[in-house]
């Protein structure tokens, strides 16, 4: 699947020093407040063992995967973004932050318009819980397209993230845990939930290369 994204301009921006140290930065401001968002939340992060954290904060794990995805282009500035170093556990991190980004940046902005009079308007509060959320979410797909174009993926990277996407949909749907919302989440949303699990896996394995492929590509020649 072709890219929304020109090659040209993931050469630009995460080719250089500058911008992606500025992407980075980005990414882990948007976490810390993230992370803000869920320790002042009820239920919070104090209330689950500390190896739970990923899956109850599930757009700061987006950003934290993200960030982590991103500083393995570190190595690489100096050189084609596309010829980034690949091998399988960086096969498994690119597809679990495609697929976490994609994920919450479809997820938010359903779960906030499935009851819009809760949440839109015009308000100072409004702009930030309503807007602020919508767009910064919405910006998750925008970094989402990014990684393809440096990651590769595997069949077995797919079904790892698929496994992992739904085993936090039964955390957050079975368990109580899913992110703050100002009603209690009904059918539609738990139905939606697994369907934008299994849609961004679907995507990932449209829009990446393989790995595997590329590998029996090289021994080939």
């Amino acid at each position: 699947m072709e890219s929304p994204i020109p090659e040209r301009y993931v050469q630009y921006y995460l080719g250089n020093g500058p911008s992606l140290v500025t992407f980075l930065v980005l990414d882990g401001a948007a976490f810390l407040v993230g992370v803000s968002f869920y320790v002042h939340s009820d239920p919070s992060l104090a209330d689950l063992p500390t190896f739970l954290y990923p899956l109850f904060g599930d757009s700061p794990t987006a950003l934290a995967l993200a960030a982590l995805s991103l500083a393995t282009l570190l190595p690489n500035l100096g050189r084609r973004v596309r010829d980034a170093p690949q091998n399988r556990p960086l096969a498994y991190l690119h597809t679990l932050t495609f697929v976490w980004l994609v994920k919450y940046g479809l997820w938010t902005p359903l779960a906030l318009n499935l009851h819009p009079e809760l949440y839109v308007g015009f308000t100072v509060d409004a702009l930030w819980n309503y807007w602020g959320i919508v767009l910064t979410h919405l910006g998750f797909l925008v970094q989402a397209a990014l990684v393809p174009h440096y990651g590769r993926t595997t069949r077995g990277a797919l079904v790892f993230a698929l496994a992992l996407s739904l085993v936090n949909d039964a955390f957050d749907y079975g368990l109580g845990y899913y992110p703050p919302l100002r009603y209690e989440p009904g059918v539609v949303l738990v139905v939606a939930t697994l369907a934008i699990s299994a849609l961004s896996v679907g995507l990932a394995a449209r829009a990446f290369d393989r790995l595997d492929a590329r590998s029996r590509e090289g021994s080939d020649t």
